[in-house]
Formats: C-alpha cells, sequence, structure tokens
C-alpha cells in the first residue's frame, strides 16, 4: 500500500510539469543556486540544463581572452617611485587619474595604456595603470612603493608583463 502515495506524487509532478509546458513559460538566464530552488525552476518549465551550458561557454570565453593576452607578454622596463614630494612635485598621493595611490596595486603606464588598465607583472602580480609621469614612454612603467629605500632597491628591471582582459 505504500506505491499508492508514491504513484499520486508522480501523477503531480507529471501534472506539474504538463500544466507549466502547456502555459509555455518563458526561459530566463537567472538560475537558481541552491537545489531547493532548482526544483521549482523545473516546475516552472526553466530549463536548467541550457542554462548551465550558456554559462560554461561564457567562462571559456573568459579564460581564452586570458590566455590570449598572455601569449601576448611584452617586456617592461620598470622602475619604482613614491608619493615624496621631491618625485612628484606634491606629497598627497593623489595620482593623474585621481586615485589614491596603493602599495602592490599603482602604476605609473605609459600614455598608451588608459587609466583602469589592469597589467599582470611577472613575478609581482597584478597592477593597475592609475598614473603617468614625464619619463614614463614607450615600455617604461613606475610601480608605486611605499618607502624610498624600497623603491632604490628595486632599482630599474626588464620584466615580462600582459595586459588582463
Amino acid at each position: 500500500m505504500r506505491i499508492v502515495p508514491f504513484l499520486g506524487a508522480l501523477l503531480l509532478l507529471m501534472f506539474g510539469l504538463a500544466k507549466a509546458k502547456a502555459q509555455e513559460i518563458p526561459m530566463t538566464k537567472e538560475l537558481s543556486d541552491n537545489s531547493a530552488n532548482y526544483y521549482a525552476d523545473v516546475m516552472r518549465g526553466k530549463n536548467i540544463c541550457e542554462e548551465r551550458v550558456v554559462k560554461k561557454e561564457e567562462k571559456k570565453e573568459e579564460s581564452q581572452k586570458l590566455n590570449t593576452s598572455k601569449q601576448n607578454k611584452f617586456i617592461i622596463n620598470a622602475s619604482a617611485y613614491t608619493a615624496a614630494a621631491d618625485e612628484c612635485g606634491k606629497s598627497d598621493g593623489i595620482t593623474a587619474s585621481g586615485k589614491k595611490v596603493k602599495e602592490k596595486h599603482t602604476l605609473a603606464c605609459p600614455p598608451q595604456y588608459k587609466f583602469g588598465t589592469k597589467i599582470h607583472i611577472e613575478g609581482m602580480g597584478i597592477y593597475e595603470c592609475e598614473d603617468r609621469g614625464g619619463a614614463i614612454k614607450g615600455n617604461k612603467f613606475d610601480i608605486y612603493m611605499k618607502t624610498k629605500q624600497e623603491a632604490f632597491s628595486f632599482g630599474r628591471r626588464n620584466l615580462q608583463a600582459y595586459v588582463v582582459m
């Protein structure tokens, strides 16, 4: 006799799916993450599998863009700078883009790189173009450092880099 409630639930589920299909509920791109909403989405007629395929394809495109940028590596001639008045003419730490300098983040780039461009410098991480400088041209970049001691010990180095998309 335990089969009867199971069959009843199965019939209700089938009827619900048929009803949802008959109403032709439009599919949406929102996908619920938890399993309780997953079943509700199925009952509303969402095509869950199709949405997951679309998301996987989007991730694949993102990784291809990143791989393409990694293949476009270039050499930068990097030096370091601080926000000291004798270097910048002011000591407030405000960059040419209007943002405050941040250690391990701020990069002074040549004019061909727009403010906000993210550049991965191998061995150092990802930096953002937020500043300019009179001597920053061609492949010369300046990396912001907090102290003059750090900047002097960094010196000038040729490093591999690529633009992060």
